[in-house]
């Protein structure tokens, strides 16, 4: 895994000072602690940061082929290479290297863009055509790796793996977009469509982008996309089968690496059945290791060590306390835009203490939004199946029933029935967007000042989402929430934070479960081998009856869970507090300061439950400080 930047002058070859290209994968070097090249021509500047993880000894980068044609900077792992080189060496192509990246550059001397279908893995990379002055860009299908560009005033178009890359150019200007903060107010992150500075952009996943000298850039083009249109046929035995062939080769691909490799295991479903498959065709013990919590009601590590030990795999566990929130500001660092899914605290963690041992960690992420594995997806399909039921007039009197039922944040699940009424009144997209999200749109409406509602100009967090369901390829209200999760949710939150986590402490995290392949299988399986008795990923659970004991399979999904409300009734409610005054939040003026000083008091007094708005509120505050110098946090560093 790499960092990756670079500078291409649009309107005319300019020089590039390599010290600037320097600069900028400099600020990137936990991304590769193992080596760095620059390399200049005319217009163009690229460099590199590596982690060597194939052909330690060889491969450097950037790379440039012998005429000179040619130059290649690319971060992350192609894991059919050899198939791919072989394809090209019966084509006639001679290689000199004996990994990837080789295989990326040839590939598209051969074939152009065309190259991209056949390349199966995780990157993000940039070709520099030296004969049409062009520059090309590419990110992978799903958006496991990332990629930020912006056009300069002076003409240079500038890309780096992060945004902290594209900051440390010195004529960037650092402006915050409004509708960014409320992206993130309103879903926990920034999605890829967005940038909280203002002229930043990420090239979106499964999309590449070509720059031409003399011309103005273009639009991003995309090259692959997830299908929910069609529907598999067969057997359950057959899909079972065939389902379970995808996995297996999604994890053995995965497990080609020449640095010590491992496993994340929370006792899960998804990362228990990464290990069983990494058992199956591992000649040693598998290296695997979890978290654990100080409180029994979050801990999870006794499922992963009955998964340890069917497996006898080399197993590590490191507790954590409740208490541990320490690595606010090195997280604030890690994402430079805010980030407010706090399991990015734990996330670290395992990712910590893997990096002890190995360089490679296979994770389980992505069996959710493939086979429909979160509780919103099962709550949605129903709550679908109950509009079909209702009129309309019918809907509308049970949503306005929903506006006056109290909010019982202290009830049990089944008695909190506010959430439930106002979905049915509203569209099936709407009351999705609404269910992903964080913070919904009259409390954010609550929290602006007036300057704010002008900024926004309309823009709403919730609006990319309903128009991504409505867009979607589908069949199915299911289809349709998967599809928009996939394009939103994945790349934005849970791969976001995988790998800024991971690269923070040089590590490589890979997603055996985003294998394209199983992800279109996925799409193709009817609704009721998705969800089946109110229950997500009823298949994928029958076809691991045979590898997984059936007390992870049928447990209770946990996931990392984060006390943060509870922070903020003590060690944190001084930090809550100084959100309202003298902070960056103040400063910028978008802010109602009275509103969120009741909004904590009201949390510390228990009247209400607002740990994850207040949790939000302090990671923004950090980002701004950090990114535009604004409040105490610019401050004290």
């Amino acid at each position: 895994m790499c960092g990756i930047a670079g500078i291409f002058h649009l309107s005319m070859a300019k020089p590039v000072d390599p010290q600037r290209v320097r600069a900028m994968t400099q600020v990137q070097a936990h991304r590769g602690p193992d080596g760095e090249g620059v390399w200049t021509a005319p217009g163009v500047g690229l460099g590199h940061r590596r982690l060597a993880i194939i052909d330690v000894a060889g491969s450097p980068q950037p790379m440039v082929t012998e005429d000179g044609r040619y130059a290649l900077t690319f971060n992350g792992e192609v894991y059919n290479f050899t198939e791919v080189r072989a394809e090209l060496e019966a084509l006639g192509h001679v290689f000199t290297t004996h990994g990837d990246t080789e295989v990326i550059l040839r590939g598209w001397r051969q074939w152009g863009p065309d190259v991209l279908p056949r390349l199966n893995g995780m990157f993000a990379f940039a070709i520099h055509d030296a004969v049409d002055g062009t520059l090309f860009l590419a990110r992978d299908r799903l958006g496991v790796k990332p990629l930020h560009y912006a056009e300069l005033a002076d003409g240079a178009l500038i890309f780096a793996s992060e945004l902290k890359g594209l900051l440390a150019h010195p004529m960037l200007r650092r402006t915050p977009d409004f509708t960014a903060v409320d992206d993130y107010l309103g879903l926990g992150y920034v999605p890829d469509d967005a940038c909280i500075v203002a002229g930043v952009k990420k090239l979106a996943a499964g999309h590449w982008l070509a720059a031409r000298r003399g011309m103005p850039l273009g639009r991003p083009v995309q090259w692959w996309d997830v299908s929910f249109a069609d529907r598999a046929r067969g057997s359950v035995a057959a899909r079972e089968a065939k389902l379970l062939h995808h996995l297996r080769e999604g994890v053995r691909s995965r497990m080609v690496a020449d640095v010590p490799l491992g496993a994340f295991l929370s006792g899960g479903v998804d990362s228990s059945a990464v290990v069983a498959m990494m058992a199956e065709v591992s000649d040693h013990a598998v290296e695997t290791c979890s978290i654990g919590f100080d409180e029994a009601s979050h801990d999870e590590t006794r499922f992963a060590r009955i998964v340890a030990d069917r497996f006898a795999t080399r197993h590590r566990t490191r507790m954590v306390a409740a208490g541990d929130f320490g690595l606010i500001d090195t997280l604030a660092a890690a994402f430079d835009e805010p980030f407010a899914d706090a399991s990015a605290l734990p996330t670290y963690r395992v990712c910590e203490l893997a990096r002890e041992r190995v360089t490679v960690a296979l994770s389980g992420d992505g069996a959710d939004e493939a086979f429909a594995g979160y509780r919103r997806h099962a709550f949605h399909l129903a709550e679908e199946r109950a509009r079909a039921l209702l009129p309309g007039r019918a809907r509308s009197a049970i949503g306005a029933l929903g506006d006056r039922f109290p909010k019982l944040d202290w009830a049990p699940q089944r008695l909190r029935a506010k959430t439930t009424l106002q979905a049915l009144g509203r569209s099936g997209e709407e009351a999705y967007a609404r269910s992903v999200g964080v913070t919904p749109p009259e409390l954010r409406a609550r929290l602006y000042a007036p300057e704010a509602a002008r900024l926004l100009g309309g823009h709403r967090a919730e609006d990319r989402y309903v128009a991504a369901m409505r867009a979607a390829p589908a069949r199915d209200a299911l289809d349709r929430a998967q599809y928009a999760d996939i394009k939103i949710w994945l790349p934005g939150d849970i791969l976001t934070k995988v790998d800024r986590t991971s690269m923070a402490v040089g590590l490589e995290a890979r997603e055996p479960l985003l294998d394209h392949r199983l992800v279109e299988y996925a799409a193709t399986l009817p609704v009721s081998m998705r969800v089946r008795g109110g229950s997500g990923k009823w298949l994928m659970k029958r076809a691991l009856a045979g590898h997984l004991p059936d007390e992870i399979l049928h447990r209770r999904k946990m996931g990392f869970v984060t006390p943060i409300g509870a922070w903020f009734r003590g060690p944190l409610a001084g930090a809550a507090e100084a959100i309202a005054h003298g902070s960056a939040l103040a400063e910028t003026g978008w802010f109602d300061a009275a509103t969120i000083a009741s909004l904590t008091a009201d949390h510390r007094a228990g009247r209400s439950d607002h740990g994850r708005l207040l949790w939000q509120l302090l990671m923004l505050d950090k980002s701004l400080g950090r990114l535009f110098g604004l409040g105490r946090a610019a401050v004290a560093e």
